[in-house]
């Protein structure tokens, strides 16, 4: 079954990795439409070898359209998706506008897939962050409940946007060349640095990345009572996320036992090499769509053995973006 495709937002950071990823894929499209605001309208886009007009996002842009992604930014999800519901399509929706309104499924297609199809129009994709930790995290949780999760989170830039690859090569550069450093939109300096995620905190004291992956998780999990504590960091890596994760299980379970569950979980490979320190890392994370998961030891500050150490890492653009939405796709049609 062959689909009219639409791509929101097609000429950002994510909406490209859409294409890449749709193609290597070979998503069965009969037609496809690139869209975006009226600053980018006009500009050409290649896919599979054709070249494409990107055309201005309107409210009457989706007739004919089965599947919008839409990747633009939760502002303009929240401005168009209805349009595109009304017109007949399924929006599968990389923004934060839609992941914890009742009724809207929240979708990690290797943890929760049944949800897909029970949705009124919308399927939203998790945070990233949230995708990259739940992928290793759920065929645990079904092998043995875990009863608390603290994970702490090392960002690339590009999690940022372009402009946070841009802003950590300028850095690099004026460093290099012993010049003044300048911020633009982080923050803070990112270059030799790392900071707090670049989010609002909330009353609460934590950022708002670090709420996603609480409340997120929950929601995917279907288990409300799961307690989730996070820290969120940004780095100044290119791409790619990596998490360190502490588990603890409502039955004592083995670092053995973990390796076992991993080995035959879909999205994930196992690189935890002791012998040569060879772990998970951003840069071999990087353009692929499995979350790397090592550093699988048992938590020694226990005495029960219900407590284990992960360390991940995954392509948030990818996996955590691009890849889940055409997977929620992929089981939609």
């Amino acid at each position: 079954m062959s689909v009219n495709v639409a791509i929101v937002g097609a000429t950002g950071a994510v909406g490209q990795e859409f294409l890449a990823v749709l193609a290597e894929r070979d998503f069965p499209i009969k037609s496809i439409k690139f869209l975006a605001s009226a600053r980018s309208a006009g500009k050409t886009i290649e896919f599979k070898g054709k070249g494409y007009t990107v055309e201005e996002l309107t409210k009457d842009s989706f007739k004919g359209v089965q599947v919008a992604f839409f990747s633009a930014g939760g502002s303009v999800s929240k401005e168009f998706a209805a349009a595109a519901v009304q017109a007949g399509a399924v929006v599968v929706d990389n923004t934060s506008a839609f992941r914890m309104k009742e009724g809207v499924p929240l979708v990690v297609p290797e943890v929760n897939p049944e949800q897909i199809h029970k949705h009124n129009g919308l399927i939203a994709n998790p945070n990233c962050s949230t995708i990259i930790m739940n992928v290793p995290v759920w065929p645990l949780h079904k092998a043995n409940r875990v009863k608390r999760i603290v994970v702490s989170t090392y960002q690339a830039v590009s999690g940022a946007g372009a402009w946070g690859l841009y802003e950590l090569d300028a850095q690099l550069k004026a460093y290099a060349a012993g010049q003044p450093i300048t911020r633009e939109k982080f923050p803070h300096q990112i270059a030799n640095n790392l900071f707090c995620h670049n989010t609002k905190v909330a009353e609460n004291g934590y950022n708002e990345e670090e709420n996603k992956m609480v409340n997120e998780t929950r929601k995917i999990f279907a288990d409300p009572k799961i307690m989730v504590t996070a820290t969120c960091v940004r780095v100044p890596i290119p791409r790619a996320h990596s998490e360190s994760i502490n588990l603890e299980f409502e039955r004592p379970m083995t670092p053995e036992q973990v390796r076992d569950v991993l080995k035959k979980a879909p999205g994930v490979r196992i690189v935890d090499d002791r012998e040569n320190n060879h772990f998970p890392m951003p840069l071999e994370a990087s353009g692929q769509d499995n979350v790397l998961v090592g550093r699988i030891r048992q938590d020694i500050s226990r005495d029960d053995g219900r407590g284990i150490e992960l360390f991940v890492s995954g392509d948030q653009i990818r996996k955590g973006a691009a890849t889940n939405a055409v997977q929620i796709a992929e089981k939609l049609i």
